[in-house]
């Protein structure tokens, strides 16, 4: 056991964010998302929300200050009858955890498709117990000062 670590994080995890570089980039993954089909290292999160996995995360974890962007969502499919308001509901969650430790944060928007292949050059892919439709964040490492 080690002091100050979120008892969030899985040792897996933890190494994972440990040997990410600046710009590297995390997919933290919906329950539905095909992680094992899009790459290489997996790292499961059974059980575990994104809101509480992200919070646990941004303790340890530095976003990028000097990208046009600290994280990437997958965009709602238009005209999905699941979600009729084209925005799922979690991103408002996911921007109010992301914004108490990096203020000026921006989140992109990516194509289903597109999210997909792009998930391919992620460092890792975190598969979580999230149900929320659309649920899934990909985060850019900074660095520490």
């Amino acid at each position: 056991m080690l002091k100050k670590i979120p008892k969030g994080l899985s040792p897996d995890l933890v190494k994972a964010l440990m040997e990410m570089g600046h710009g590297d980039e995390i997919l933290l993954a919906d329950a539905n998302y095909p992680a094992f089909s899009n790459n290489d290292h997996v790292i499961r999160a059974d059980g575990i929300g994104i809101p509480d996995l992200l919070t646990d995360i941004l303790e340890l974890l530095p976003l990028d200050a000097y990208s046009d962007y600290q994280g990437i969502l997958m965009e709602v499919v238009p005209n999905d009858k699941a979600v009729p308001s084209g925005r799922a509901e979690i991103w408002d969650r996911y921007a109010a955890i992301i914004q108490e430790s990096f203020p000026n944060y921006h989140l992109e928007n990516l194509e289903r498709q597109a999210f997909y292949e792009y998930s391919h050059r992620c460092f890792a892919i975190v598969q979580t117990g999230e149900l929320a439709l659309y649920g899934n964040l990909i985060l850019k490492k900074g660095v520490v000062v």
